[in-house]
C-alpha cells in the first residue's frame, strides 16, 4: 500500500427454490443447530448474576462468562478510580465508570474506544487478536451478545495510565435472558465453516489474484469476497468497528478539522487508489488507534465485481496491515510497508465482520491458480496459503442495496 503523493499522513422445496442458493444454506444451516438443540447444554439462566472488580492497573480482566449467541445482560459499574497528578500544582483526577470528559490532549491516545470518555468501563467480546471489537459500558449497559464469545472488562486508557492509576470498578453482571440453546449458538467465533452454494472453480477464475497501482504494476492480493447488498456491506463494516476513509486529501484535511473542534479521534486518513477490474476502489475501510494511524493500521480496498451468488452481488477485498514505512522502489519515496503474512489480516477480517453476528456463512475456498507469495506494487514482498475467504451477509436485502 502506497501513500497518497500529497500527503504521507466497510419448508417446502418451493420455499428452498424460492429463497436461491444463499436461502437453501441458510435453511440447511437452521435445521442443523435445531437438531443439536437437545445436546447442548445451557451456559446461563434468566437471574444468574456475577460480581467482578475491575482495577485501575488493568487494561482487560477475563471475565471467565462465556456468553451465547442472543444472551441478554445487564452490566452495571460503581466505584472510583484515580489519576494521580503529576504536576502538584494541578488536583488528581478521579472518576465514575463514564469516565473522564474529553479535552483536547485526547485527540490523539490510544485508548480502545475512541469517542467513550478517558478511564470509562468498557468491554469487549472475544480477544482482541480474534476481533472482538470494544465498546463502551460507562455506568450501566443492557448488552445482547450477537455471536457467542468470552466476555472481557476493560477501563478505556493507555498503558501509561494503568501504571499508576488508583482504586477499581466493582462490576455487576446479570444474566436477563439467556439466549439460544443450540450447540451452535455456544460455539464461538461465527458461523461455522461451510461450502457456499455458488462459489464455484469457474467464479474464482474470472476473479484476477491481484489488483494494480495506477500504471498497471500488480499489488496487493485478493484475498476476501462478500457477498451481500451495497448497504450490507457497509453497515457491517461500521458494525465492526471499522471506518471509511476519506477520498482525497482535500477530504482528510476537512475531517481532520471536523474531529478535531469535537474532540474525536481522527482515523479516516486517505489511502491510495488502486485498481481491479479496471477501475479504482469503491470503499476504503480501517480499523486503527489514533495514535498509529498515520504508520500502521488494518486496512483494506473494496470493489464490487459483476458477479452474483443467490442473486446477491460479490465484492472483492484486498485487505493489508501497515506495519511502518518503507522506501517505495518505483521512485525512491517513502511508503507503508504491509506485514508480509497478509493472512493474518485476512483472518483479522474475518473476526471482526464474524463478530458482529451478521455473517450468514462463511468458507475459506482455494482458487486452482493460489497466489502463494509476490510483492506489492512499490515493491514489498509478501506471502499466503493461498486461499480466499468467502462471507456471506445475512442482513435483509432493501431497495437500492444492489
Amino acid at each position: 500500500m502506497n501513500l497518497p503523493r500529497k500527503a504521507i499522513g466497510i419448508p417446502a422445496l418451493a420455499a428452498l427454490c424460492a429463497m436461491g442458493a444463499i436461502g437453501a444454506l441458510a435453511a440447511a444451516q437452521a435445521q442443523t443447530q435445531s437438531s443439536a438443540a437437545a445436546a447442548a447444554p445451557a451456559s446461563a439462566v434468566a437471574g444468574k448474576s456475577y460480581q467482578l472488580d475491575v482495577s485501575g492497573t488493568a487494561q482487560w480482566v477475563d471475565t471467565k462468562i462465556d456468553l451465547r449467541a442472543g444472551e441478554k445482560i445487564h452490566i452495571a459499574g460503581s466505584g472510583t478510580v484515580t489519576y494521580p497528578s503529576t504536576d502538584k500544582s494541578k488536583p488528581d483526577q478521579s472518576f465514575d465508570p463514564d469516565g473522564l470528559a474529553r479535552g483536547w490532549k485526547d485527540l490523539i491516545h490510544d485508548y480502545a474506544v475512541p469517542d467513550a470518555g478517558h478511564g470509562a468501563l468498557i468491554a469487549r467480546l472475544g480477544p482482541a487478536d480474534a476481533g472482538g471489537q470494544p465498546f463502551l459500558i460507562g455506568a450501566a449497559k443492557d448488552y445482547q451478545a450477537p455471536v457467542p464469545g468470552r466476555l472481557f472488562l476493560g477501563i478505556n486508557q493507555s498503558y501509561k495510565d494503568a501504571q499508576t492509576a488508583q482504586g477499581s470498578f466493582r462490576v455487576t453482571i446479570d444474566v436477563t435472558d439467556p439466549g439460544l440453546t443450540t450447540a451452535a449458538a455456544a460455539a464461538s467465533g461465527g458461523p461455522i465453516e461451510s461450502r457456499i452454494p455458488g462459489v464455484t472453480a469457474a467464479l474464482l477464475a474470472k476473479i484476477p489474484r491481484r489488483v494494480s497501482d495506477p500504471q498497471g504494476n500488480p499489488g496487493d492480493m485478493v484475498n476476501i469476497l462478500l457477498i451481500g447488498g451495497k448497504n450490507d456491506v457497509v453497515q457491517a463494516f461500521a458494525a465492526a468497528g471499522w471506518v471509511q476513509v476519506d477520498r482525497s486529501v482535500q477530504d482528510s484535511v476537512l475531517a481532520g478539522l471536523v474531529d478535531s473542534i469535537e474532540k474525536k479521534d481522527y482515523l479516516t486518513m486517505p489511502m491510495s487508489t488502486l485498481y481491479l477490474f479496471g477501475r479504482p476502489q469503491d470503499y476504503g475501510f480501517a480499523h486503527a488507534e489514533p495514535v498509529r494511524v498515520a504508520m500502521s493500521r488494518n486496512h483494506l480496498r473494496v470493489w464490487k465485481s459483476d458477479f452474483t451468488v443467490g442473486g446477491q452481488p460479490v465484492w472483492c477485498l484486498a485487505a493489508t496491515h501497515d506495519i511502518g514505512l518503507e522506501r517505495d522502489q518505483r521512485n525512491n519515496g517513502i511508503t507503508h510497508k504491509i506485514d508480509p503474512a497478509i493472512d493474518n489480516e485476512r483472518e483479522y477480517v474475518n473476526g471482526t465482520l464474524s463478530s458482529t453476528g451478521i455473517v450468514a456463512a462463511r468458507s475459506h475456498v482455494t482458487p486452482a491458480d493460489p497466489l502463494t507469495q509476490a510483492k506489492t506494487a512499490t515493491g514489498g514482498s509478501f506471502h499466503s496459503d493461498g486461499r480466499i475467504l468467502v462471507l456471506v451477509l445475512k442482513a435483509p436485502q432493501v431497495a437500492g442495496n444492489n
